[in-house]
């Protein structure tokens, strides 16, 4: 265990900054604050951390940045921004705890994604092939659950204390709504990690590359600020709240989170990183409940757990597909053996 104590507590930590993320924005563009501008704002200070820091980091390892390169980076960036806007949208509109729930989608649209651009294998003989699918097919009942319905409120929020009763099915338009922005965001995130899948493959220096999506980010809100946002006023960091939710964002959102992640995913593989993913759910719910008086519906249990086991059983078929590559390669090694043993003796003698 004592190995995987520093990355146990670092996603802990990393969950409570996407969960701490979640719960100032809705915070502050409850307050009027617009998704786009948050998204310029956190972005931009992400990275201008980032900028000494991947580049010291790199130094020594840096392949040469081509246009090749940087259109890789643009269009990771879009990816990236298309899925913070539908994110961001959906967290306005909907709740932490539900937010927080439907990340747990992006291994299953992942799964497909792959499948469809053939990264991905489905082997219908292949019991792990077989549960991916299957688990895949189970977060997205999940989804559904948790955005057509409600239930009674197993919680009551400050916010909610007015609500006597709840519709078997949600009639909240907003919440629906809310729900296909964040499926829109998996959606996103998924292609995100599919195409920085490939960028890392033709340049593997992880922060750099983080660098240049933050940067292209920055600019691309920039642009969509401009055209969109015509008011002056809508730049303001005033409150106060604001100021602090965009340097939390940009701090611990972006750049903390991503390089604890990243670090964490090199420490001990994606797997470990990936199980962590549903403690979101109770970190929101918790937070949730306390700093923006949200309620917890039935439907967002019971639809958080579909989900979570749907998860788990993707995850699961993956880390079959990779023992399973892993006993082939020793196989593969094992008869080369004696040959390599034969060569030794030669040498010896």
């Amino acid at each position: 265990m004592g190995k995987l104590t520093l990355p146990f507590v670092g996603m802990i930590m990393a969950e409570f900054a996407q969960v701490g993320l979640i719960i100032f924005s809705k915070k502050v563009m409850a307050q009027g604050m617009t998704n786009f501008v948050f998204i310029f704002y956190s972005n931009a200070i992400a990275s201008i951390l980032l900028l000494p820091t991947s580049f010291l980091i790199h130094r020594f390892q840096r392949p040469p940045i081509t246009f090749s390169t940087l259109s890789g980076f643009f269009l990771l960036a879009l990816l990236g921004y298309l899925a913070q806007v539908f994110g961001y949208a959906g967290i306005y509109y909907g709740s932490a705890t539900l937010s927080t729930s439907m990340l747990n989608l992006v291994p299953a649209f992942t799964f497909l994604l792959a499948v469809l651009f053939r990264m991905e294998q489905l082997n219908w003989k292949k019991f792990s092939s077989l549960a991916k699918l299957l688990g895949t097919i189970v977060s997205i009942a999940g989804a559904f659950i948790v955005t057509l319905y409600k239930g009674p409120a197993l919680l009551m929020g400050v916010s909610s204390a007015n609500l006597s009763q709840q519709p078997l099915f949600s009639e909240d338009s907003n919440w629906i709504l809310a729900g296909v922005l964040l499926a829109a965001d998996c959606i996103m995130a998924s292609a995100y990690i599919i195409v920085q899948a490939y960028i890392l493959k033709k340049y593997p220096a992880e922060l750099i590359v983080v660098f240049f999506y933050c940067f292209f980010v920055a600019i691309q809100s920039a642009v969509t600020c401009l055209v969109v946002e015509r008011d002056i006023s809508a730049w303001s960091l005033e409150p106060k709240l604001r100021l602090l939710a965009v340097l939390y964002s940009g701090v611990f959102g972006s750049a903390f989170q991503v390089g604890i992640i990243t670090w964490c995913l090199h420490q001990t593989g994606p797997v470990f990183v990936s199980m962590f993913k549903p403690l979101g759910i109770v970190i929101s719910v918790v937070l949730g409940f306390l700093f923006l008086g949200d309620a917890f519906y039935l439907g967002s249990l019971i639809g958080a757990t579909v989900i979570v086991v749907g998860f788990y059983s993707v995850l699961w078929g993956k880390a079959k597909d990779i023992e399973d590559f892993g006993v082939r390669s020793l196989e593969s090694k094992g008869k080369q053996t004696p040959l390599l043993e034969e060569n030794s003796h030669e040498d010896i003698h």
